[in-house]
């Protein structure tokens, strides 16, 4: 047993914001399922979007936000978020985080979809996750703990289960340990590894949101997954991203004969919303069409983007040629553990943030370059918090106890078929019978028959399937109840948005404990 006053799951930039504005007086502990930077964060190429231009102003990044977020969104986060960006990006300019600028030493600025000006802050070109979280790493105090390699599969809660007082972390060597504090943040990112075709890393699997429905957390828009329109396609794999920035910078999508695809589709064209695009491509890879991003019109495009141009020449794209050949893949979960705007959950004790939570602000669909933001901003909110709390002589109590355990030769969905029929069935497109069909797929694995079972002498492995397969469930249920299209969530059988029966309606997904000791899976669509 280890016992520390925060717990932080996860590594991304909402987990080090966290960290770093946490007070020195706290004994911090940073657990992650693979090394340190082996996160989206630090794969992200896009920036950051702040109104931070003689131009620009938080309201017009707040109705961008609220255009591309299908006004799903929770208004006064998004307008707190929007108004606190600035700050937060001159903050971390003025402390030593280094970004873009322009000869005269301002900030540059870049466009992206769905933006109505140039307000994305960069570093390093396309690398700038990979530099915020250096920064970030680089300034963690010496009351921070790191443990890596250390899959967390289950939280602790008390008897009552209305207090999460722990985390049970498992080792490469199969050797398990007992975390316990005060506040156990959850910042474990999404679940992109649910699609065959993904931008997302490979610890991307959605392990946050089923600890927290397991342990009785709301879950809320689950349904809206947004998929990038440009990922690398080679080889009949995805290869990686090809950041918003190329299209912010000029280079659009077009067919093998040259057709420009977006013309007439939207007025943006091709930095139309991320939703609109990617089922644009959608349609023309349904007919076997291959589409393409032209980059001819970018002058110096190695230097401009030397991520994606390493990632051509890896798989052998030739850059001279111009047309790098694209898919959408899975890349961002608008939905997740529903907080308030301190990443608070309904369970004492335990917290969200990043993109494993859902704090209203992204609504349907997320805007380009918000997502590192609202990490920042409510990391910060969360520190500011828990700084604020006195902490109590900490007593782990009677804890809640698994008494069962589940037979390790339990049988499991393979995971590339679980991939395949997340994209086939619950992806870009959806309709009524696809949505049927998976669910009664996901069924045959019995979810239900594990949730209350102990788990820790499976190995990771095992336990990660039974996440992914228990999230994949989630999705496809709130997929299926939601009987409009709106932002990242598109029906072919209801294609347009339905506001008298959905406006700010949320799907909530969270397991109810009954007189008997059993669960019930539980949802309901409740107002905003």
């Amino acid at each position: 047993m280890k016992q520390t006053d925060v717990i932080i799951i996860g590594s991304g930039i909402a987990a080090l914001q966290l960290a770093n504005k946490l007070s020195k007086s706290l004994n911090v502990m940073i657990i992650t399922k693979k090394e340190i930077t082996k996160g989206n964060s630090y794969m992200a190429q896009g920036g950051v979007a702040a109104a931070v231009g003689e131009s620009d102003d938080p309201h017009f990044h707040y109705l961008d936000t609220m255009e591309a977020g299908g006004h799903h969104n929770d208004a006064e986060a998004v307008l707190e978020m929007t108004k606190e960006a600035p700050g937060l990006i001159r903050g971390l300019w003025h402390s030593g985080c280094r970004f873009d600028e322009d000869q005269e030493g301002r900030l540059l600025l870049g466009m992206e979809g769905a933006h109505s000006m140039n307000r994305i802050v960069h570093s390093g070109g396309d690398a700038t996750g990979k530099h915020m979280v250096d920064f970030l790493l680089s300034n963690l105090g010496a009351n921070i703990g790191i443990e890596q390699s250390a899959f967390v599969y289950e939280l602790i809660l008390n008897e009552q289960r209305d207090t999460c007082i722990g985390v049970k972390a498992k080792f490469t060597d199969g050797s398990n340990q007992a975390y316990y504090a005060s506040h156990i943040v959850l910042a474990t990112g999404g679940c992109g590894q649910l699609y065959s075709f993904t931008s997302n890393a490979e610890t991307a699997t959605g392990d946050g949101i089923a600890l927290a429905y397991i342990a009785g957390a709301e879950l809320a828009d689950m349904e809206f997954i947004q998929f990038h329109p440009t990922l690398l396609y080679v080889g009949g794999k995805t290869r990686g991203l090809v950041s918003e920035a190329v299209r912010g910078e000029g280079a659009f999508l077009v067919t093998g004969e040259g057709k420009r695809i977006m013309e007439g589709v939207h007025p943006l064209k091709d930095l139309a919303p991320r939703h609109i695009v990617s089922q644009t491509i959608y349609e023309y890879l349904k007919k076997g069409c291959q589409i393409y991003l032209d980059i001819t019109c970018i002058s110096n495009f190695s230097a401009r983007f030397p991520t994606v141009s390493s990632l051509c020449l890896e798989y052998g794209v030739d850059l001279d040629k111009g047309l790098v050949p694209v898919v959408p893949g899975s890349h961002f979960l608008m939905g997740g553990v529903k907080t308030d705007l301190y990443g608070r959950t309904g369970i004492t004790g335990l917290y969200a943030i990043g993109e494993v939570a859902c704090t209203g602000i992204h609504g349907a669909n997320r805007l380009a370059s918000n997502s590192l933001l609202e990490g920042m901003f409510i990391g910060s909110r969360l520190a500011g918090w828990v700084n604020t709390r006195t902490l109590s002589a900490f007593s782990r109590g009677q804890e809640f106890q698994k008494i069962k355990f589940l037979n390790s030769a339990v049988k499991l969905p393979d995971e590339e078929d679980l991939k395949k029929s997340m994209m086939d069935r619950t992806g870009i497109v959806r309709t009524k019978e696809s949505l049927i069909s998976q669910k009664a797929w996901l069924a045959g694995f019995g979810f239900n028959e594990w949730l209350d079972t102990a788990l820790d002498h499976l190995t990771s492995e095992k336990i990660n399937i039974l996440f992914m397969y228990l999230t994949a469930s989630l999705i496809t249920e709130s997929a299926l109840k939601r009987t409009e299209s709106r932002g990242g969530h598109f029906r072919d059988d209801f294609p347009y948005e339905d506001n008298f029966c959905w406006m700010k309606k949320q799907i909530i997904h969270q397991r109810k404990t009954v007189k008997d000791g059993t669960h019930e899976y539980n949802q309901t669509a409740l107002a905003t």
